[in-house]
């Protein structure tokens, strides 16, 4: 009876591994200080109203979730926007918002690791947001833009290599997740007369916009410093 000879086990370069985390890591950093800096102008603008857009399908996406429905969403060019909704829970409905936010940005960076798949995703994306767009924006401005961003996206699919497409994924990403440490700052804290989510949470339970708005903030900001940390120590 032959013998097995015995196979040789890879042996991992944690070290390089590290590397990589920590180069990974540097540079969602240089993008985030990028990114706040830049957050005011036009520069940023398209990537932000596709963060808003994000922002309210969040909403709708949780009213069906708890049994209601979307009947109309609404995006203007100052980068504000409204999901109106019928039914489901209203208090599930108004955090999923800003903490929407937050998960897809989180969904972008997990799906851009994908770099073979990124055309796919890419697309899939576009595709999605097309199909929102037709089903349910009412207003000219986020018809337009809508329609306009999701052919963007298919574009990238057809036309760009999948390195780049995983990096667009990973931009939409970063700035979803910074969308939604930087909007509730500026909407809850800076501003708690506002009416934002966060003040119809207030009205609808009684405890105060900017303790919503620094529980959101908490969070937040714990879910990006352990992916920060995860990115860093993955080996």
């Amino acid at each position: 009876m032959a013998r097995k000879k015995p196979t040789a086990r890879k042996r991992t370069n944690r070290k390089g591994d590290r590397a990589i985390s920590g180069a990974s890591l540097l540079g969602m950093l240089v993008f985030f200080v990028a990114l706040w800096l830049l957050w005011d102008t036009a520069a940023v603008a398209p990537v932000k109203l596709f963060v808003v857009f994000l922002h309210e399908i969040s909403h709708g996406i949780m009213a069906v979730a708890t049994g209601g429905r979307i009947e109309r969403i609404v995006i203007d060019a100052n980068q504000g926007g409204a999901c109106y909704c019928g039914g489901g829970s209203t208090f599930l409905t108004l955090s999923a918002g800003y903490l929407g936010s937050l998960a897809w940005g989180l969904a972008f960076l997990w799906l851009a690791r994908f770099e073979a798949q990124a055309r796919w995703t890419m697309a899939l994306v576009g595709v999605a947001t097309g199909a929102v767009t037709l089903l349910y924006m009412r207003n000219l401005f986020g018809f337009a833009f809508g329609l306009g961003f999701a052919a963007a996206l298919v574009l990238a699919a057809r036309q760009l290599p999948a390195l780049w497409n995983a990096r667009i994924l990973t931009a939409l990403g970063l700035t979803s997740a910074l969308y939604a440490i930087l909007d509730i700052k500026s909407d809850v804290l800076d501003r708690p007369g506002l009416e934002s989510d966060a003040h119809m949470l207030a009205d609808l339970t009684g405890v105060p916009t900017v303790v919503w708005g620094v529980l959101w903030i908490g969070l937040a900001g714990g879910v990006v410093a352990l992916v920060a940390r995860r990115a860093l120590t993955r080996s």
